[in-house]
């Protein structure tokens, strides 16, 4: 199946931008596994749209509504206990305008995948704010990713990202070598996740001069995985980039990855690229981490970084050029409705739902241990 994923975890998304609802079946969730729901709550959150300037108008609560799979703990309300059996949860629709929709039923957007979607399923795909193929599907995402995170957060491991570029913008990046638990944590309980607020500023301001100019602006994600110890992972095909890559890549808008330096080896020579080994505290490290704390496929014991490019939103208000599919002619297309300007603020807990479970479904492979909550 197209949305279901994984080996040891695994999930199945289902529902449409504009359907009565949305959710996610998450099957291998050991049993016992304890959920702090406050925390799931807050961490979705942090996807949900505000309003404003910065994001789309349409709001939605983002309510998980657990059909199974999960019971409450007797002695904490706010904990919730796995069954061992399928969670299911299914989160509402409840402002939804699909008039919104009708006249683009045989136009295509361009940067959507009206066409595509057209072409694969022979014009059975619900086109209503793109249907599956929306941004809305990250809701559900989020919410096995905050049961991943929490999973991770127990065995000493801590994924959090931040906006490492929006158009221009920069950031300052992670440190790669002396990333820790505290800086996260911090940067993840930020409205606008950044390390440096000044550049989180002009960010914002990026992103309300290309809502008023009628366009919408891109950006970079910059991820991190702190506390995860050497050996995890395999080579080839079920390697920690490949895991990763297989669950960002089914993140809407997202167009590019890099791992460590990325495209940035191509500049240098192997004595400058290495990552020398030294010990520090009785522990064997690396003096740098351009790999990005993978060598081989498998964690060297060094932080996890990886970036991702996130394109700009394709529904602008600009009048552009596009075919009719079903007529064959050309036409002119004006996007109305209701769109975020730029995806990065609200993509940045997608991509840690993403490293949060890939990185999950490697541990179940190897026994680790689990700190109390």
């Amino acid at each position: 199946m197209s949305s279901t994923w994984g080996k040891n975890i695994k999930i199945s998304i289902f529902g449409e931008s504009h359907s009565k609802g949305i959710g996610v079946v998450i099957d291998g969730l050991p049993a016992g596994t304890k959920i702090n729901f406050p925390e799931l709550l807050q961490f979705m959150a942090r996807r949900s749209s505000q309003g404003g300037k910065l994001d789309t108008p349409r709001l939605e609560k983002d309510f998980p509504k657990i059909q199974c799979g999960l019971l409450a703990d007797h002695q904490s309300p706010d904990i919730l206990i796995a069954c061992g059996t399928p969670v299911c949860a299914l989160i509402e629709n409840t402002n939804t305008r699909p008039k919104d929709y009708e006249k683009l039923s045989c136009v295509a957007r361009p940067g959507h995948a009206d066409y595509t979607g057209f072409i694969r399923y022979h014009g059975h795909n619900d086109t209503r704010g793109g249907g599956h193929f929306s941004g809305r599907l990250t809701a559900p995402l989020c919410f096995a990713g905050a049961i991943a995170k929490q999973f991770l957060r127990c065995r000493g491991i801590e994924i959090g990202a931040h906006i490492a570029a929006v158009g221009p913008v920069q950031d300052i990046p992670f440190n790669p070598t002396e990333i820790d638990h505290k800086t996260l944590l911090t940067v993840q309980k930020k409205f606008f996740p950044v390390l440096d607020d000044d550049a989180g500023q002009k960010m914002q301001q990026q992103i309300a001069d290309s809502r008023d100019l009628l366009d919408s602006v891109g950006g970079i994600i910059e991820c991190a995985a702190v506390g995860l110890s050497a050996g995890i992972g395999d080579p080839m095909f079920d390697c920690i980039e490949s895991k990763i890559a297989s669950l960002v890549f089914g993140i809407p808008a997202v167009k590019g990855l890099e791992f460590g330096l990325g495209f940035g080896f191509a500049s240098l020579h192997g004595s400058k690229s290495n990552d020398p080994f030294c010990i520090q505290d009785g522990n064997i490290k690396t003096t740098s981490n351009h790999n990005g704390g993978i060598l081989g496929g498998i964690s060297n014991g060094m932080p996890v970084l990886f970036r991702t490019v996130i394109k700009p939103t394709p529904s602008i208000s600009q009048k552009q050029k596009t075919v009719n599919f079903k007529t064959g002619e050309e036409t002119e297309l004006t996007i109305n409705g209701r769109h975020d300007p730029c995806i990065v603020r609200r993509a940045v807990p997608c991509i840690e739902s993403a490293a949060a479970l890939a990185l999950m479904d490697l541990l179940l492979e190897h026994p680790y241990p689990m700190e109390e909550m």
